[in-house]
């Protein structure tokens, strides 16, 4: 296969949740490889930033704007400027995510519980939906969610958040029987452990990791970049046959 399957020039891509972290990191491989980019999240200072660092840094094209992705007329008013500016959206990656309670299911208050649903599942979807109408009429395009292992395997303290997770892999099936007619591509990437601001209670805290990593083969959690490579081969034509497949990038956690 010529490496040059792997360019994503002339491409469009969104990456939610694109100002750090994995989101960030993915959407600056994107650029990389020659992608116009759009990263959102909910604040646009952080945005701001993180594009003009992506930009400067790749001599490529990074915009942020702000966006609720569990707010239908934010989703609504992104891709309506997304037109505008582009004309296309040949790439979405579903990266923004919550998980505003950590412990015992039990103790769980239902605030948090719809919180956790309404970001990780319901926006997803409606991203989903979205994109998905545009890349359609432009002949098509590829969905990147980005769930993780706890979709398979829920951790301690993790389970409404893995339910979601679950629900984000069984999504992307979903969307990629019903849209593959149309030369939409629709793919989960299921990470493990990523040292991110989000994943810090598991790395930061030293009886969570030392329990989580005696199960690593790898025996380390992973970097944010370390995400990139399974995003661009799922973004390029290199995965021209890929769909409805989870991808797992874990360090051998789920062996």
């Amino acid at each position: 296969m010529p490496l040059a399957d792997f360019s994503l020039t002339g491409k469009v891509g969104l990456v939610t949740g694109g100002s750090r972290g994995i989101g960030e990191a993915i959407a600056r491989g994107f650029v990389e490889q020659g992608a116009r980019v759009v990263i959102a999240s909910r604040k646009q200072e952080d945005l701001d930033a993180a594009a003009k660092s992506i930009s400067e840094d790749t001599g490529g094209t990074c915009v942020g704007w702000a966006c609720h992705t569990g707010t239908e007329a934010d989703i609504e008013a992104l891709f309506a400027k997304i037109e505008a500016e582009f004309g296309r959206c040949d790439i979405l990656v579903n990266n923004a995510a919550t998980n505003p309670y950590f412990g015992p299911t039990l103790d769980m208050d239902m605030r948090a519980f719809d919180k956790t649903f309404e970001v990780n599942v319901r926006g997803y979807f409606m991203m989903c939906q979205r994109a998905g109408r545009m890349m359609v009429k432009q002949g098509g395009g590829s969905i990147i969610n980005v769930a993780s292992i706890a979709g398979f395997s829920p951790g301690a303290g993790q389970g409404a958040y893995a339910m979601t997770k679950a629900a984000v892999i069984s999504m992307s099936k979903v969307f990629a029987k019903e849209l593959g007619g149309d030369k939409v591509r629709v793919n989960a990437l299921c990470p493990g452990v990523v040292e991110t601001k989000f994943a810090s209670k598991l790395v930061n805290t030293p009886e969570i990791y030392e329990s989580l990593m005696k199960d690593v083969p790898l025996g380390r959690h992973a970097q944010p970049s370390e995400m990139v490579g399974l995003a661009v081969y799922l973004a390029s034509d290199a995965s021209s046959y890929t769909t409805g497949t989870t991808l797992v990038s874990d360090g051998g956690l789920l062996t």
